[in-house]
């Protein structure tokens, strides 16, 4: 039998480069927290952790689009509060000038308070929102209400305002249509201040229009908050699916410390005795190996 010089290095050498190879990793994955670091190491979980890596940079972008949504929606919920408040007051007063008992002073007064209230109900409807945005304006994006011809402010804007994308194919408007919410509340107090302000009387519609205005002013505001339900509960899930990211990632790419420590040390408990048996068949001369 023929035994070759390299058949007795090769083998045990070989083994010895896999082992230390193999420690060489054991210890990367120790000192890294990370079972791999490229593809080659597991194509499969590679391309899973890419996939999770895409998906935590597009929660990222959905859940700053949500904290945005949140904020305009909550800017849009107080202002339409204050808004109801201020009609709220008008419409008080124009039951007070309604009543027989005033003098054309008191009810030029009276239109003096509502000509206040007025302008600031033309301001709050002008709101920008978190955005810079117009908060009840339409598509066009410019200041909603503009004084017209007449002397009243209109609706200048038609549509809704773009969307804000809160999730794959989901998207929340957090602006109100001005034109549909107030209705003709504008008009309306103008032409009750105009009236009072000259000592007449309160128009026959007035209180119907401005009741009209009040509800129109409360369905905008429930209807913003249902929206910020909505959004709420797209934040809840977008955490829980973070959460589980998370979780999976750990399983995927997280080394397990004690199994691979005790995997390390029994790779360089079989390397050392490789080691050392080679150290010894390397001292034999070829009449010992086949003596």
């Amino acid at each position: 039998m023929r035994i070759a010089t390299s058949q007795t290095y090769d083998r045990p050498a070989s083994l010895m480069a896999s082992l230390t190879q193999k420690a060489d990793a054991l210890q990367t994955q120790i000192s890294t927290g990370k079972k791999y670091t490229t593809a080659s190491d597991n194509a499969g979980a590679y391309a899973q952790l890419q996939s999770l890596n895409r998906a935590d940079a597009d929660g990222s972008a959905y859940a700053a689009n949500v904290k945005l949504a949140q904020g305009a929606l909550a800017q849009a919920d107080s202002t339409l509060d204050a808004i109801g408040t201020q009609l709220q007051q008008a419409q008080e007063l124009a039951l007070q000038a309604s009543t027989g008992t005033l003098t054309a002073a008191n009810r030029a007064s009276i239109g003096a308070s509502l000509d206040s209230i007025l302008n600031e109900l033309v301001t709050l409807a002008n709101t920008n929102d978190l955005r810079g945005q117009p908060m009840f304006g339409g598509a066009g994006g410019g200041t909603p209400f503009v004084k017209d011809a007449a002397g009243t402010f209109a609706f200048a804007d038609s549509g809704d305002a773009s969307p804000i994308p809160i999730g794959d194919g989901d998207a929340v408007v957090t602006t109100v249509n001005g034109g549909r919410a107030f209705g003709d509340m504008f008009a309306a107090l103008k032409t009750l201040s105009d009236s009072l302000a000259t000592g007449g009387t309160v128009p026959a519609d007035t209180l119907a229009r401005l009741s009209a205005a009040s509800e129109g002013v409360a369905s905008a505001r429930a209807s913003v908050g249902a929206r910020a339900l909505r959004v709420d509960l797209v934040a809840d899930q977008q955490d829980g699916s973070k959460i589980d990211r998370a979780a999976l990632r750990v399983d995927v790419e997280s080394t397990d410390i004690t199994a691979t420590v005790t995997e390390l040390q029994k790779t360089l408990t079989i390397l050392q005795a490789t080691q050392a048996s080679f150290t010894k068949l390397s001292a034999l001369s070829l009449f010992d190996y086949i003596r």
